[in-house]
């Protein structure tokens, strides 16, 4: 692995994952993985710029066809592509055209950045994980296939016992915590060859009580209420929790630290 590599921009492409969700800031917006390593990247390269394309709830599909494009015309040194997981969620899935249109993204991407970034996504502990398992990991095939054939780094986050721990899933159990996007950004960071800053990040949180019944089941009613069932309406009307929602950061520009 190189060490102290110089990387002066970065494009990340992807869906709610690298969006930010659910690292929640104080004024309501979601800061994420991407925003933390990118601000890691500011600090050691002078005129660092970055983008983020992501928008919440994109299927594969809408990813190569609103995003990959636009992220390969910015030409930047390093572009993350994380999709088609939002895919192997859904009832019906075609995971041959997901693999297709993942094999589409990366043929774009490759040539026009210095490094491209994929990752086997992480995954909360669960019925949900159990369910879709042979999916999931029919897509993280496909990427370590793909990274293997364009020369593309591959951050496992899937294999990290740290990012399978309930505790670092937010309460809509569908996307990490703030401090779940830390350790992220800190994979993301090792794999780009930089010194570690928490050697331990793969490591659980430390050991604590488990809820008890009565809050287990308080938190499986909120959890049914304020997300499950408005879940289950979007899939049913076709609508998405990214309908008509602009990108994160749609422009490569120099980020402020400040």
């Amino acid at each position: 692995m190189r060490t102290n590599p110089t990387h002066t921009s970065l494009v990340a492409v992807g869906d709610s994952f690298t969006e930010g969700m659910s690292d929640l800031l104080p004024d309501g917006t979601y800061r994420g993985w991407a925003d933390i390593l990118a601000a890691r990247m500011a600090a050691v390269a002078p005129g660092f710029r970055y983008a983020n394309l992501a928008v919440r709830g994109k299927l594969i599909r809408q990813i190569v066809d609103e995003q990959v494009d636009a992220a390969a015309a910015m030409r930047a040194d390093v572009v993350t592509l994380v999709g088609g997981l939002n895919d192997t969620l859904r009832p019906k899935c075609d995971m041959v055209a997901v693999r297709d249109l993942l094999t589409e993204a990366v043929e774009r991407l490759a040539p026009h950045c210095k490094q491209l970034v994929l990752m086997r996504s992480p995954a909360r502990q669960g019925p949900v994980q159990e369910r879709f398992r042979p999916r999931m990991e029919a897509l993280f095939t496909c990427v370590d296939e793909l990274a293997e054939r364009h020369g593309a780094l591959v951050v496992d986050l899937y294999g990290a016992p740290s990012l399978g721990d309930q505790r670092l899933w937010d309460v809509d159990r569908l996307h990490l915590t703030g401090d779940g996007h830390r350790r992220v950004a800190e994979a993301v960071w090792q794999t780009l060859g930089h010194p570690p800053e928490d050697p331990e990040w793969q490591l659980p949180p430390p050991a604590s009580l488990p809820p008890g019944w009565t809050e287990r089941r308080v938190a499986d009613a909120r959890f049914a209420r304020q997300y499950l069932l408005p879940w289950i309406g979007r899939r049913l009307t076709g609508r998405s929790s990214g309908d008509g929602l602009p990108p994160k950061r749609p422009e490569l520009l120099p980020y402020d630290l400040r």
